[in-house]
């Protein structure tokens, strides 16, 4: 079993491409695209978090493409994750916070990044700044996983610690 982590797929938002500059012409070419990289990446047997931002379908939909992604998925629900937990339990989601959570006791996942010094012993893995450049990809102590920076699909842990650990040395 690995574990991937994503953020913001917004599945269903015509706005995103346009906001973000995403490379489709319309949701349906980038929901499939997005379904296509996420099952060539991730095995039935795998451990997702989707740091935020899922879908903006209502229950149906979202809840169809839900199940046609590959492996286990944790949601750590962010500003676009309006619906209570259970809706998301329903949707097929295993796991829902509506708060950060530490993975690992070093791990902080948050929908939004978190302040984060050289002193203190975490890490933080988050989403929602998209393409913004004011955010880097990676730092010592933190990670982007917005899929706009992981070429719109998830990015397995053992490659961000790696990005990581390059930046410490």
């Amino acid at each position: 079993m690995n574990v991937f982590f994503t953020a913001d797929t917004h599945f269903g938002d015509k706005n995103i491409i346009r906001y973000e500059n995403r490379p489709f012409s319309d949701i349906e070419e980038m929901d499939g695209t997005i379904i296509k990289n996420w099952n060539d990446t991730v095995s039935e047997n795998d451990k997702v978090f989707l740091v935020g931002d899922f879908s903006a379908y209502g229950f149906e939909k979202t809840s169809e493409i839900c199940h046609c992604l590959n492996g286990e998925k944790f949601l750590v629900m962010g500003n676009h994750d309006t619906e209570n937990e259970q809706y998301y339990y329903k949707c097929g989601f295993s796991g829902i916070s509506r708060y950060p959570i530490v993975y690992e006791n070093f791990w902080i996942i948050s929908h939004e990044p978190l302040y984060i010094n050289k002193n203190m012993p975490y890490a933080n893995i988050f989403g929602h700044v998209h393409g913004n450049p004011v955010y880097t990809d990676v730092s010592e102590q933190s990670f982007c996983v917005s899929i706009e920076r992981t070429y719109y699909r998830p990015i397995e842990f053992n490659e961000i610690k790696r990005r990581i650990m390059e930046k410490g040395v």
